[in-house]
């Protein structure tokens, strides 16, 4: 049995993707969901991390491809912040849940894959910024 492989008169192929410059790109996206590859970021070395970020509507999926991440997340206690940390293992899937204060810290050779909700942004997230006592904690929690 022969199966149409074209979509609106256009023969489909395989698409693929990369990117090895700093940061995020989003490099997949449709109207349901955004893949996206995270590399290591001045802003996301130990050395320079000062805040952590919720999604207030969506979950956000990470997966180590390479090198190291720390995951630091934290929830609200008695009108404070409760840091944890996780160490990432690659080829392991990490759910972050909505609501959840989170970073990643990462070194130089690091690599992650971020699958979240396309509609995931800024008008649906918060960024708080961390005390100097806060990032001491993180430092600690990332440098084990």
């Amino acid at each position: 049995m022969l199966l149409n492989n074209e979509r609106n008169g256009i023969s489909m192929k395989i698409e693929q993707y990369s990117y090895d410059g700093e940061g995020l790109i989003r490099v997949f996206e449709n109207e349901k969901w955004m893949v996206g590859i995270k590399n290591w970021k001045p802003a996301n070395d130990v050395s320079n991390i000062d805040c952590v970020e919720r999604h207030n509507q969506t979950d956000e999926l990470f997966v180590l491809l390479a090198g190291k991440c720390t995951l630091i997340f934290a929830n609200e206690v008695n009108g404070g912040l409760n840091i944890e940390a996780v160490e990432m293992e690659p080829m392991k899937v990490y759910n972050i849940p909505a609501t959840l204060w989170h970073n990643t810290v990462t070194q130089k050779d690091t690599k992650l894959i971020l699958v979240e909700d396309s509609s995931t942004g800024m008008q649906n997230s918060d960024i708080l910024s961390l005390s100097p006592e806060q990032i001491a904690k993180v430092k600690e929690l990332a440098s084990k």
